[in-house]
């Protein structure tokens, strides 16, 4: 055995210098191992191992987890789905119901004295030109009248001052006063009236474009049990006198009952 191997010595030395004299081939980048995920996110490496090219397109479906994804990685913008705008849903109407007891109730609105229909409880001041004695302050009394020098009696209950001025101005002129020129303005309105739920409920002096909340205010305020977000409201006008359902900043005109409901919880 001895000689059999010093027998080999000469035959691996010459293979030994053989290979060292051959010339070193590098091997080819397409021929390098690669991990599989990184070949597919970030393609062919390039024979310089530093930049990379597209990966190749996916071949026939093999089916697996892997050709997924490289169906996945390879287009990109076939698997992406464009956000789709948000729509939100149309707000439900309230049914023509919902309404019904704020249709015909009094709209907030700046007061006009020209439209304002006179009653019981209002002060007015009666102006005639050259006569101090007829100009005076005169208040309606319960019957809806006011009571002047001379003239007596004149209905105002539901006029405006421009329609009582021309009532008395008609009164002077038979047989009083030959060419009368006669100016009504209000001095005071006739009070309104708060009751239900608020600290001091009773009547009060009538404020000019005074809203609910308003007069709440001024009776002290809501009790502690009071429902705050509508009021009934009794109004009189020409027509009659109705009782409505309004929200908070609903005008008050004077003479208006304002009722402050108490809440069940």
């Amino acid at each position: 055995m001895p000689v059999v191997r010093a027998s080999r010595l000469p035959i691996i030395a010459v293979a030994l210098a053989l290979a060292n004299s051959l010339p070193m081939t590098a091997v080819p980048a397409a021929a390098q191992s690669r991990n599989d995920l990184d070949y597919m996110a970030y393609g062919q490496p390039s024979a310089y191992g530093q930049n990379y090219a597209p990966a190749p397109p996916p071949a026939a479906d093999s089916g697996g987890a892997i050709a997924a994804l490289r169906r996945a990685f390879s287009s990109p913008a076939s698997s992406y789905t464009q956000p789709q705008s948000y729509n939100p849903p149309a707000a439900s109407t309230p049914s023509p119901q919902a309404y019904d007891a704020y249709a015909a109730a009094p709209m907030p609105s700046a007061r006009s004295d020209a439209a304002y229909r006179l009653d019981a409880g209002d002060k007015l001041r009666v102006v005639v030109y050259g006569q101090d004695g007829l100009t005076n302050t005169y208040a309606i009394d319960a019957g809806g009248s006011i009571t002047l020098p001379l003239i007596g009696s004149v209905p105002a209950r539901g006029r405006t001052t421009a329609e009582l001025a021309s009532a008395i101005t008609a009164k002077l002129r038979n047989g009083y006063i030959r060419e009368p020129s006669v100016a009504v303005e209000i001095e005071s309105y006739r009070p309104f009236f708060i009751l239900g739920e608020v600290a001091a409920p009773g009547q009060y002096p009538y404020v000019p474009n005074m809203t609910v909340e308003s007069a709440v205010a001024i009776a002290g305020g809501f009790s502690p049990r009071a429902r705050r977000d509508t009021v009934t409201l009794t109004h009189t006008a020409g027509g009659g006198t109705g009782r409505y359902v309004v929200p908070l900043g609903t005008t008050v005109s004077p003479g208006d009952t304002v009722m402050v409901g108490e809440r069940w919880f």
